[in-house]
């Protein structure tokens, strides 16, 4: 039986990638070692590097635009830290919109270095929606928002337009959809959704920006330190860049962002439709925010809750409970998930409809 994989992370790979992926763990590059063995100071994995770093920026289109790409260690949690230590001035602030579980967990992490505003929520409701009317304060040291929220599945469309820098966590939604990068200063984005594997965070800089803060800066949390050890300043994760680089190699062959965005669009649209005309589910986030990579929805009779379960299981959908802090359920769109799995799945919930409507 095919399994469907709509889990929000770790979440599925291409096909060609899982392919390379594994023959590299026997025997990379015809090398005779196994991509784990390989040295990461070796000429071969420089060249991994190296070529994962320019795909990055080619498909960003952000190449000779200023910015430095890392692959650090850490996962996004640790880029709240290192955020603030690298841009927040000493007696500076940084301003917050706050749409979901990442974002305020962000800006909780940056209150210990300076003022943090927040300058709009959608707590209010569950985060099931996003603020629309805010300002962000022109002296505020860099504005701090998340592209797309994984938990209750939302997804900012229009950024604001402001002289402040822009952070963006885009761990959900990078490389899925295209837009003027070079309105961010800093992107981030742990692999595990878009990019490849668990093990490695992903950071596009507007190097500009650096070396502002008055602050020493522990070398490990340092951005200019990791730039200028080209990323070699700790043992970098190997396998998880080389999953990384294949990816994105794959994402330039089938076209770049804006191939994969339209097929990103189908498949939400899909989705969507059915959720909105089958009789016992419903959607959580509103219409005009809907996430395009997290769908997430409930059943309207929570005792179709165990049988839905199990109908799932035996067709072999996996992945599709809702996070553990709201429940329901989320299908994970991510680039990877094909539009067969996406019309095999809307097939399911109208099979499972007949089944259970009087």
């Amino acid at each position: 039986m095919k399994i469907h994989n709509f889990n929000a992370g770790p979440a599925s790979l291409p096909d060609v990638v899982l392919k390379e992926a594994a023959n590299a763990v026997i025997n990379f590059d015809n090398s005779g070692l196994s991509i784990l063995e390989i040295a990461h100071r070796s000429p071969e994995f420089k060249a991994v590097l190296a070529e994962a770093k320019d795909l990055t920026l080619d498909i960003l289109g952000l190449k000779d635009k200023g910015y430095q790409v890392l692959f650090l260690q850490g996962g996004a949690r640790m880029e709240f830290l290192r955020i603030p230590v690298n841009l927040m001035r000493v007696n500076g602030k940084a301003a917050f919109l706050d749409t979901g579980i990442w974002s305020s967990g962000a800006m909780k992490e940056a209150e210990s270095f300076g003022l943090c505003i927040e300058v709009a929520s959608s707590k209010d409701r569950k985060y099931c929606y996003l603020p629309k009317e805010y300002s962000i304060p022109e002296d505020a040291d860099y504005f701090y928002c998340t592209s797309n929220n994984t938990i209750s599945g939302t997804q900012i469309t229009h950024f604001p337009e402001t002289e402040v820098s822009i952070v963006c966590d885009m761990t959900s939604d990078i490389f899925s959809r295209n837009m003027d990068f070079s309105r961010f200063d800093l992107i981030f984005a742990a692999a595990q959704k878009n990019i490849g594997i668990a093990g490695v965070t992903l950071l596009v800089i507007k190097e500009s920006i650096l070396g502002k803060t008055n602050r020493n800066i522990a070398s490990i949390l340092d951005f200019q330190e990791h730039i200028k050890a080209d990323n070699m300043y700790n043992t970098p994760p190997v396998f998880a860049i080389y999953t990384a680089m294949l990816t994105l190699r794959w994402i330039k062959a089938e076209g770049g962002i804006a191939i994969i965005e339209k097929r990103n669009q189908e498949k939400a649209r899909l989705l969507y439709a059915e959720i909105d005309r089958n009789e016992l589910f419903e959607g959580t986030a509103d219409r005009l925010d809907r996430s395009k990579m997290n769908a997430t929805f409930i059943l309207k009779d929570e005792s179709h809750k165990k049988a839905f379960d199990q109908f799932l299981k035996e067709r072999g959908i996996y992945g599709l409970e809702g996070h553990r802090f709201v429940g329901g359920y989320r299908a994970s769109l991510y680039n990877a998930v094909t539009s067969k799995s996406v019309n095999f799945l809307v097939s399911v919930l109208q099979e499972f409809e007949k089944q259970n409507i009087n």
